[in-house]
């Protein structure tokens, strides 16, 4: 199995989320961010059903990263809650995988 992770999170606007994604990328803390923007989400939040325009983040990392990358996340974002998934990625393709890990290494000499 991989020890690659595909995180997931929703932002607010197109801005804040091409923000957070070049500061992951910057850190080292993601290998890649896909944005997807304009999705449509339905949630319950503070017992009422809200609707909202949101920029959903498609982040790729090493699972060693995870929790300075769930701490990143959560400092740099605009919700009081924000939404944080990690999925482990069980396949892919050797090459890419390989990359995400190399990709995601702490600078040593830093």
């Amino acid at each position: 199995m991989s020890e690659a992770l595909l995180i997931l999170t929703s932002l607010p606007d197109l801005a804040s989320a091409q923000a957070l994604a070049r500061q992951l990328v910057e850190r080292k803390l993601a290998a890649c961010v896909n944005i997807l923007p304009a999705v449509q989400s339905v949630y319950r939040w503070q017992g009422q059903v809200e609707q909202a325009v949101e920029t959903t983040l498609l982040i790729k990392t090493a699972a060693h990263r995870y929790a300075e990358l769930e701490g990143a996340i959560t400092a740099a974002h605009p919700y009081a809650v924000p939404e944080i998934i990690a999925l482990p990625i069980v396949a892919g393709l050797p090459a890419y995988l390989n990359w995400i890990t190399a990709e995601t290494q702490k600078d040593v000499n830093v």
